[in-house]
């Protein structure tokens, strides 16, 4: 699922797919491209309301497997059934055919991670994983393909 993100902030987008995720009862491995990115993304989540409490872990702990929520750059090392991808972070297709979902927020404003974007998008589409673009341009979400 590819999140075009122009009105919505990542964060605030990652929170909701992130608490959705929880909810099926998947783990979730959020890989990013920087740390400092990731840094953000991690404060964002321990500050948001408590009564939306996602946890969550940075990865390189001791208790990396067992996090329901893993942060990080590497391999997915929480045994994740989900996999969001922010910043640019790729997606292999071997590695995308064994989860539920895959995730894969892009900056809208930001033509390198939409021109990225779409070499994923063409990847995982030619491989035959069915694939859904959805974009915030209208204000809300709306499903454009797939």
């Amino acid at each position: 699922m590819f999140y075009h993100l122009t009105t919505s902030r990542a964060d605030d987008t990652a929170r909701n797919l992130l608490t959705r995720s929880l909810q099926a009862g998947w783990r979730v491995m959020l890989r990013g491209t920087d740390a400092a990115g990731l840094d953000e993304l991690d404060t964002a989540l321990w500050h948001g309301p408590d009564e939306a409490f996602l946890p969550h872990g940075m990865e390189g702990g001791p208790d990396d497997a067992r996090q329901p929520i893993l942060l990080g750059r590497g391999p997915i090392g929480n045994a994740a059934q989900a996999l969001m991808a922010v910043d640019g972070a790729l997606v292999d297709v071997a590695e995308a055919e064994g989860l539920e979902r895959v995730f894969i927020l892009f900056d809208g404003q930001n033509e390198d991670a939409v021109a990225a974007a779409r070499v994923q998008w063409k990847a995982l589409t030619a491989a035959g994983l069915a694939a859904q673009y959805w974009s915030d341009a209208g204000g809300s979400w709306e499903k454009k393909a797939g």
